[in-house]
């Protein structure tokens, strides 16, 4: 306000006081105002002469009064304006460092991943962390669906009347498997130390019908693997087992239930075999399932990720080594960095192999990246075993280091004995799937189907979570000469099918999946999403407020060089209407510059006027806000008396207490106005 009051005192040549009006100048003000006929207007005319018009716009001035009220109202519009206005520049910069904001912000999420921290953070199995609970005990549903090959041709077979074992497929028989690791000791090496368990849960309900309790025609285990133990010894230890066979009746084909059979039956031959053999058999019943799924004395070391966090969950040693002891070679011994099903290796590409490690297989089974898709809402990677995974050295000469002691079985099959106690055990695909011609020789029965007995994994690739397995193998007997051994010649040279398994998780639980969602879907997509916004925003900012500053700098130094001067206009409908003579122009400065200081005068008069009208409205009063009494006209002379002597003026001015009015009279340079090339000046009230 004050520097608005400065600029109206240098244009009319006044000076003001600042001293604060009471109410009762304001009262005794008000009848020192101007009359109509109390000016002589002769002076004006005189020195306005060169201005075309401008008599008749000075002499329509007088009514004044009569506007007085809209000129106040459109004064304080314009001030109401300006203030607006002026305004626009803090705004500008202020929405200006908001892009700048935004766009660091953009850059800071390019380049540091916060998503990333978050997932490193999480992945790594701590004690008592969210993936290390999930890890500890999977609340997954896994099942292991167990397929049995029922003898349908015993008598005819035993009784040489057929020459090919018969079989048919009887299943499935389900179990779920409680997956747990106990017993976990954290390392300072970054690894974790466990112990493996897998107990067994029947489930009637998925078994489609198929019981425990199913009486079947299956090979009898224990006589045709001791037998075939004891076929390579001496004449004197073939006698004393034929000696056993006779004596307890033991035939290789038995009747038994599928339970039996799977969990462990009771046998006079195995009886004996634990007493005589202790240190060989140290069990008295005999089950493929419940050997497979015996985990007694194993042990193992787990990445925790705290040093790799793509290799959290995996396997580090087995028994306290990186390398299985009945393989020789790394390339069939290692286990090193292998899933036992739990947890992938992370960050896979389509590019990358993995690797699968089960008590049961004996070895890690590599697995190839062969499509990628989107499994149960999420992006994911099948793989699958290799071409020629279970060949012995006929394709891949490397894989010569699985043939045991020597001898290698045909493709399709791998010796696992050493890993099933001594037995002559052999692992293959489901019904010899992609297994040489060989093994189909002396059985019948087994058809073998890409889409039933393939093995695949659904991984995500990004965390290494499993979303889906379905592990297929087959437990075979690789039978030698057993010539020599009561009951059991007909199976000699026999590669024998028992039964095949798969080892399957349809989905994640649902808690878990809402989890990983968030985890793998959502929050990636936040991030990208508050990048590419940030980058947006930010330049879109920064772009348009510079280019409004720009522009409104422009039209500031496009204003400052085309000001002119407003009057009051009381014919136009506008109040103010601009002068057309410059106010320097050569002759007439002079008469112009006493002009505009006399004009000066008698407009901040009249505007003062109006101020009192508006106070005296606010304080209710009524009668006329013109006094007509000789003194007042007397009062307004002897204030404004002006006969060109500068200084007595404004001693005048100074010693009159009721100029102190005039601090609300203002002139401002509206440089915002409807012509953007004008700059005007206007009286402003304050």
């Amino acid at each position: 306000m004050k520097e608005l009051v400065q600029i109206w005192n240098r244009v009319t040549g006044r000076q003001y006081s600042s001293v604060n009006v009471q109410d009762k100048e304001l009262r005794e003000l008000s009848n020192n105002r101007i009359k109509k006929g109390d000016i002589d207007t002769s002076v004006f005319e005189a020195n306005l002469s060169e201005c075309e018009g401008l008599n008749n716009k000075f002499n329509e001035d007088y009514q004044f009064n009569e506007r007085e009220e809209q000129i106040i109202n459109r004064l304080f519009t314009r001030r109401r304006s300006s203030q607006s206005i002026t305004k626009q520049p803090n705004r500008l910069f202020i929405l200006f460092i908001i892009g700048l904001l935004s766009l660091i912000t953009g850059f800071l999420i390019c380049f540091l991943h916060p998503y990333d921290a978050i997932f490193s953070w999480k992945v790594v199995l701590s004690d008592g962390g969210e993936i290390f609970e999930m890890w500890r005990k999977p609340q997954v549903e896994l099942y292991a669906k167990i397929y049995l090959f029922n003898i349908t041709n015993s008598e005819a077979y035993m009784s040489g009347v057929d020459t090919k074992l018969k079989v048919q497929e009887v299943g499935p028989y389900v179990y779920r498997e409680i997956f747990e690791h106990s017993d976990v000791v954290f390392n300072d090496n970054g690894t974790l130390s466990t112990i493996p368990k897998h107990p067994l849960v029947w489930q009637p309900e998925l078994s489609e019908g198929n019981s425990e309790d199913d009486v079947l025609y299956l090979p009898h285990i224990a006589l045709l693997s001791i037998g075939n133990v004891v076929s390579e010894q001496s004449y004197w230890s073939q006698l004393g087992l034929n000696q056993l066979i006779s004596v307890t009746n033991s035939q290789p084909i038995a009747k038994m239930t599928a339970k039996e059979f799977m969990m462990g039956y009771e046998s006079q031959l195995m009886t004996l075999g634990n007493t005589f053999l202790p240190g060989w058999i140290y069990f008295d019943k005999l089950g493929l399932i419940d050997r497979m799924y015996d985990f007694n004395g194993d042990y193992e070391t787990i990445f925790t990720g705290e040093n790799d966090e793509t290799l959290s969950g995996l396997i580090d040693t087995y028994r306290g080594s990186t390398d299985l002891p009945h393989w020789n070679g790394k390339h069939c011994s290692n286990v090193q960095y292998a899933s036992d099903g739990t947890k992938f290796r992370g960050s896979l590409t389509l590019n990358d192999s993995s690797l699968f490690y089960r008590k049961s297989l004996c070895r890690a089974a590599p697995l190839v990246p062969v499509e990628e898709g989107i499994k149960n809402g999420f992006r994911a990677f099948k793989y699958t075993f290799p071409e020629h995974m279970l060949d012995n050295g006929k394709v891949h000469e490397e894989n010569k280091c699985f043939c045991r002691l020597g001898k290698c079985l045909p493709e399709g099959l791998i010796d696992v004995t050493d890993c099933y106690y001594g037995f002559p055990i052999a692992l293959s695909y489901p019904h010899f799937y992609k297994g040489d011609e060989i093994l189909f020789s002396k059985v019948e029965g087994l058809k073998p189907d890409e889409e039933k007995h393939n093995t695949e994994f659904w991984i995500q690739p990004d965390s290494g979570l499993p979303l889906d397995i379905s592990s297929k193998f087959q437990i075979n007997m690789a039978l030698g000469d057993l010539s020599m051994i009561t009951n059991a010649g007909k199976f000699s040279n026999m590669y024998l099918p028992m039964l095949w398994f798969d080892i399957r998780m349809y989905t994640l639980p649902p808690s878990m999946e809402q989890k990983f969602k968030i985890y793998l879907n959502i929050l990636p997509f936040i991030e990208k999403s508050l990048m590419y916004l940030s980058f947006i925003s930010g330049v879109t900012l920064i772009m348009a407020t510079s280019y409004m500053m720009l522009k409104l700098i422009q039209k500031t130094y496009s204003n400052g060089k085309n000001t002119k001067f407003n009057w009051i206009n009381a014919n136009n409908k506008d109040i103010y209407s601009p002068c057309e003579i410059p106010m320097s122009d050569g002759s007439c400065d002079t008469h112009r510059t006493d002009m505009f200081k006399q004009l000066g005068h008698r407009l901040s008069d009249k505007v003062q006027g109006s101020v009192n009208n508006v106070i005296d409205s606010f304080q209710n009063r009524k009668g006329s806000l013109i006094d007509n009494d000789e003194s007042s006209d007397n009062a307004y002379k002897s204030d404004s008396t002006y006969n060109g002597d500068s200084t007595k003026y404004h001693e005048i001015r100074q010693s009159d207490s009721d100029d102190d009015y005039y601090k609300y009279l203002e002139v401002v340079d509206d440089e915002f106005g409807d012509d953007d090339d004008k700059k005007d000046t206007y009286i402003h009230i304050n």
